[in-house]
């Protein structure tokens, strides 16, 4: 028999605006004992049923997965996933057709802004990647893989990697990350296509699930600014930004990482999206001292468009004041260095950091550096990132697009 949680009174109010989180404040009593993971009902005190959702340990003791009593097997699965891929298809992003448009490289499932909280699913080529936030999805992961293979035609392979992203670990001992769905055949090496570009995808070593699919509309945007420009591409991990700016028509890109394996692996998409270039560079340094060091304001060499997408450095509202100095110190030093007339690509993926707090991070940097700055456009996660509209916290990439006289 399901568990059932009976919420305090009043506490039922979010669940009927279909907000997707029961707070563990909120619960009246539990009629049971539920195990980590498992699927329970929500109600209130008087037994009228609210949802069913995974349980956890923490603030966030359930996730709903459905406003009604709902057998939570394959076929639910299935139709939420068929749904998700039903919508990029419509909005034209699964193209596997050969040729400069094909883009075979998309988040299928993006958490509640899909209505399956705790999940998230990228697709390379013919691979799905799954990662699994919350104890349930991850119970379900093989259910999940025998959903996404029915649901969707192209992806024939599914890689469980949540090895790093899953909460309460040491509620499990079976968090491996591995193949759920064995490719028929061993690739030594895994292509996706992005807009006609191809990048080597690395997901059991990676960040993420091996790539950052959320900035594929903003590379494109950095596409369309790059002609005749000496760019910058800081946090560059697998040079996204630098390949697209090459396209572009750049004169010159710079890529900048911490990480010698993301330098090898810019050039390494570099080389096979345009052989013959010659006219990149890449350097493995910490990203304030390479900014320290380069040409700055009115030098001949400055570079005309910089690009900063730095790793979350809030990814708890803990640490939001660190955060946000250390926002403003990064974009401070890039309106100090880049040439006039400039453009400025600025991002933050930290979800505790909403637009506001950082635009006013920039507009304090701006202000430091006593650059007059445009903003050009204002920038959040693709379509294949939504936000349930009745899940705002989903909402995490913001981005500023600015012109520096």
């Amino acid at each position: 028999m399901m568990t059932t949680i009976y919420l305090k009174n009043h506490k039922e109010e979010s669940l009927l605006r279909f907000h997707p989180w029961v707070f563990s404040g909120a619960i009246a009593k539990i009629d049971g004992s539920p195990k980590e993971g498992e699927v329970v009902r929500v109600a209130t005190l008087d037994g009228q049923t609210l949802g069913v959702g995974h349980w956890q340990e923490g603030s966030i003791s359930v996730r709903i997965l459905d406003f009604q009593e709902t057998s939570i097997d394959i076929n639910f699965y299935y139709n939420r996933i068929f749904n998700a891929y039903k919508m990029r298809c419509q909005l034209g992003l699964v193209r596997y057709q050969e040729g400069k448009e094909r883009n075979d490289t998309y988040r299928l499932i993006h958490g509640e802004g899909d209505f399956l909280p705790g999940l998230i699913v990228d697709v390379y080529n013919d691979t799905a990647v799954v990662q699994a936030h919350s104890a349930g999805m991850h119970i379900d992961r093989r259910t999940i893989a025998n959903a996404i293979i029915k649901a969707v035609k192209e992806v024939n392979n599914v890689y469980y990697k949540s090895e790093g992203t899953l909460p309460l670990k040491k509620n499990f001992n079976d968090i491996h990350d591995g193949w759920l769905i064995l490719p028929q055949e061993d690739a030594k090496e895994y292509i996706g296509t992005e807009n006609g570009l191809k990048f080597s995808i690395d997901w059991l070593n990676g960040q993420k699930t091996g790539f950052f699919v959320d900035q594929r509309e903003n590379r494109s945007l950095v596409e369309q600014y790059s002609l005749n420009k000496r760019v910058l591409n800081m946090f560059c991990y697998t040079g996204g930004f630098s390949v697209y700016a090459i396209r572009g028509g750049a004169k010159e890109v710079h890529s900048v990482d911490s990480s010698q394996i993301a330098v090898d692996l810019v050039n390494k998409n570099i080389y096979q999206n345009f052989p013959d270039k010659t006219n990149y560079k890449s350097f493995g340094e910490d990203a304030f001292r390479f900014l320290d060091n380069i040409p700055g304001k009115g030098a001949e060499n400055a570079y005309d468009l910089i690009i900063l997408d730095p790793p979350a450095f809030a990814k708890h509202r803990s640490a939001i004041k660190n955060a946000l100095q250390g926002y403003k110190r990064l974009n401070a030093k890039a309106f100090e260095k880049i040439a006039s007339g400039g453009i400025l690509f600025t991002f933050s993926c930290s979800q505790a950091i909403d637009k506001e707090m950082f635009r006013l991070a920039v507009f304090s940097a701006a202000a430091i550096s006593k650059r007059k700055v445009k903003i050009l456009h204002q920038l959040h996660q693709p379509k294949d990132h939504p936000i349930s509209i009745y899940h705002p916290e989903g909402e995490y990439l913001k981005g500023l697009v600015l012109y520096v006289e």
